[in-house]
């Protein structure tokens, strides 16, 4: 029988007219998906935010560091680079500051989640674990055995 892991997560409603999900993909509204898909479903979005953000800084600096080389340069030059240089890093800073605010967040929701299905989770990936370690000693305990038995084929 299937377990259904009940959380404490809020979901959030919307006028009929507001679309919560992109509209290219194939999604089903949030207030139809069970706790599990739900909550995969917001980990997936709070993971891309992550990865475009980070995405900006590392473009960002490898845009920094090509500017920066060193040589012959008129005045158009320099001021030219000075200005990506500038707008470059200001959009690096907007970057930093929306990963800020997606920490603060996630800290936020570790907070206010149900600690005891943390908790559960936690113990049942452990014995998930330690019975997948006892089988893998049991095999290798075997293999052992099978190379340690002295054979009678041995000359």
């Amino acid at each position: 029988m299937a377990e259904r892991t009940e959380t404490d997560v809020s979901r959030p409603s919307a006028l009929p007219s507001a679309k919560l999900t992109n509209r290219n993909r194939e999604t089903r509204p949030f207030a139809d998906l069970k706790s599990d898909e739900y909550l995969d479903s917001v980990e997936e979005e709070w993971n891309k935010r992550v990865d475009a953000e980070v995405d900006t800084l590392v473009e960002g600096m490898v845009d920094l560091v090509s500017l920066a080389s060193i040589g012959d340069k008129d005045k158009f030059r320099i001021a030219l680079e000075a200005f990506q240089a500038e707008s470059r890093a200001e959009s690096m800073v907007r970057s930093a500051n929306s990963l800020l605010s997606i920490i603060h967040s996630m800290k936020l929701l570790l907070l206010l989640s149900d600690e005891a299905q943390i908790a559960n989770l936690r113990d049942s990936e452990l014995k998930i674990i330690q019975e997948e370690k006892d089988e893998a000693k049991k095999k290798v305990a075997e293999l052992l055995n099978d190379l340690l038995k002295p054979s009678e084929l041995r000359v």
